[in-house]
């Protein structure tokens, strides 16, 4: 039922991300390599419901692992730089008689940095070859973990921070209302000003001043830097509205900002909002137990070697001294629990690149864009395939294992908690300073 229910989230996004996205999208080639990469990350989480589950045969399985492994290593480290650096060549009018040749320089350079980049870690054994498996998907798990354990970071101080009524500030009608008083009168100093400029380019036209040319370099100085006398300076007019536009873009931001959080107040009022507030509660104690954990696990150089599902049935059952059949349950509760993580890490991290995308994006961008996020989703994936394997009892994980290769997977572990750890005190810091100054910046009159 939980599945289902995370399955139900995910679908939505899926619709918005590729009809919205997508139709922005020329190219038919970017909308495959993106359709691809989406596809054969997910078969790579169906692969380990299967392993779980015990679907197919055991070399079936691992045919499938390679098949996968290999087509989208192929599309992360061959086809989406080098299109992608199509795209950019493509988009300079200087080199585009030239944008093959110059797309395989970009190609060319991408790859030396991205094989440079496995020079400083501990990642691979040095007796593989230079295009196996291993050498590419050691690099890409540095990236893809980098990259989820930033993510991390940032969502497990943010989601309290967003779920619970205690970071609301109080913001009452007193408060929008002064407020939206500032803005009007910034306004209205606005169309003053605008009508004092307006008046001053008439008079100068009446004056023929209009027809007077300024020749050379030092008569176009003089002329927007001199005022005529009678006549108002517009140039520091100018200036001055500039500022006052500013001015109101800020105002008006912070108004739909103190709108936004009446709104949560309110919303934190009904059921719904209590409820969404005690998972807030309950994510701040993940946060702290999180953090603490990544402390102890960089402190002391440990990895755990049993899956959490495994140990955390194990303590139970020792604890409460009850006869349990650990290996039955931990399948199924692992089954479950890997179901969950996978689906709501494809949800948030879609949710993610639709706002991205929708951020950044133009008619001349889209197309790279669109790609740089195939290779920042697929990254992602792949390395979610290193981490999740330790939350798989040990027998599930056998062809996983096998399929890697022999990769350092205890790196990756203690990698993941060094980011998360940065990420996460990073944006406890960050949220503090935002949530400490924005009741001073509102109470400024």
């Amino acid at each position: 039922t939980a599945h289902g229910g995370c399955g139900s989230e995910v679908r939505p996004t899926l619709i918005y991300f590729f009809t919205s996205g997508f139709s922005q999208v020329r190219q038919y080639v970017v909308q495959v390599i993106f359709s691809v990469t989406f596809a054969f990350s997910c078969t790579m989480f169906e692969l380990i419901i299967f392993e779980i589950l015990g679907v197919l045969n055991s070399s079936s399985r691992y045919f499938h692992w390679k098949m996968n492994l290999f087509i989208i290593l192929l599309i992360l480290v061959f086809m989406v730089p080098f299109y992608t650096g199509y795209f950019i060549v493509s988009n300079i009018r200087l080199l585009h008689k030239q944008r093959l040749l110059f797309s395989c320089l970009l190609w060319l350079t991408f790859m030396y940095f991205f094989w440079k980049l496995g020079d400083p870690f501990p990642i691979l054994s040095p007796k593989h070859g230079i295009l196996s498996i291993e050498q590419l998907i050691s690099r890409v798990g540095v990236i893809g973990v980098t990259l989820m354990a930033l993510l991390s970071g940032f969502g497990a101080v943010n989601c309290p921070y967003t779920y619970m009524s205690y970071f609301l500030r109080n913001v009452t009608e007193a408060d929008i209302l002064t407020l939206e008083r500032r803005l009007l009168q910034t306004m209205d100093m606005i169309i003053s000003k605008k009508k004092r400029m307006a008046v001053a380019r008439r008079t100068i036209f009446q004056r023929g001043e209009v027809h007077e040319k300024p020749s050379g370099f030092w008569g176009m100085i003089r002329s927007v830097t001199v005022s005529v006398p009678g006549s108002e300076n517009l140039t520091l007019i100018q200036q001055e509205v500039d500022a006052l536009e500013e001015l109101s873009r800020q105002l008006f931001l912070e108004t739909a900002d103190l709108y936004a959080t009446k709104e949560r107040i309110e919303y934190s009022k009904t059921f719904k909002g209590k409820y969404f507030n005690f998972l807030g509660y309950f994510f701040s104690i993940y946060c702290v137990w999180k953090i603490f954990m990544a402390t102890i696990n960089i402190i002391f150089d440990r990895v755990g070697k049993t899956d959490p599902v495994t140990r955390g049935i194990e303590i139970t059952v020792n604890y409460l001294g009850i006869q349990f059949d650990v290996k039955f349950w931990s399948q199924h509760i692992s089954f479950i629990l890997v179901g969950i993580i996978i689906v709501t890490s494809i949800r948030g991290l879609l949710i993610t690149l639709t706002k991205f995308f929708y951020a950044i994006s133009s008619s001349k961008s889209s197309n790279v864009i669109v790609l740089l996020l195939a290779q920042i989703m697929g990254m992602y994936f792949v390395s979610s395939v290193l981490l999740i394997r330790m939350s798989m009892p040990l027998e599930y994980r056998t062809i996983i294992t096998e399929v890697l290769g022999e990769l350092q997977f205890n790196f990756y572990h203690r990698w993941f908690d060094v980011i998360f750890l940065v990420s996460a005190l990073s944006s406890i810091l960050f949220l503090y300073l935002a949530h400490k100054q924005a009741p001073e910046k509102h109470m400024t009159p």
